[in-house]
């Protein structure tokens, strides 16, 4: 079965930020998010992201005294949506979701997959382009992420 494939708001304003928003299409084609990350997220999405409500709310409250709104939201349709895959950067939601036992991403790993298929040449320049955001990168998930790329 084709997995569904849910984003929080991080993965589109850092692809937005560094104008590869439609890398996320060409890795996954149609892209799921919550009414919660679009609000978050501010502008309008495109086509081929389906924007849809948590159907037990209850999860995503219970999640929300840990981590955000759109956080919560993800991880909870995650758990709706058997065989999916929630891209989430943060760290204490990336944890929450391990412990659910979720498939989960990040930005940097939907980079890395658009370098594997052949999407893009090389990491490195996105890489930079993430640099010059707000978006904390450390040497070392850097280092890893070239690794995994097979760019070192």
């Amino acid at each position: 079965m084709h997995k569904i494939i849910i984003s929080d708001t991080s993965c589109f304003i850092i692809l937005t930020n560094i104008g590869e928003l439609d890398l996320l299409h060409k890795v996954y084609g149609q892209i799921t998010t919550t009414v919660e990350i679009a609000t978050e997220f501010g502008e309008t999405l495109p086509e081929w992201v389906e924007i849809i409500t948590v159907k037990d709310k209850s999860k995503q409250l219970l999640l929300e005294m840990q981590i955000d709104k759109g956080e919560s939201s993800a991880i909870a349709l995650a758990m709706e949506i058997t065989n999916s895959i929630v891209i989430i950067d943060d760290y204490k939601a990336r944890k929450i979701a391990e412990k659910l036992g979720l498939t989960y991403t990040g930005t940097i790993g939907v980079i890395i997959k658009a370098k594997l298929l052949g999407i893009i040449p090389s990491i490195k320049p996105l890489l930079e382009r993430i640099k010059q955001t707000d978006f904390r990168l450390s040497a070392d998930i850097e280092l890893q992420a070239l690794k995994e790329a097979k760019e070192i």
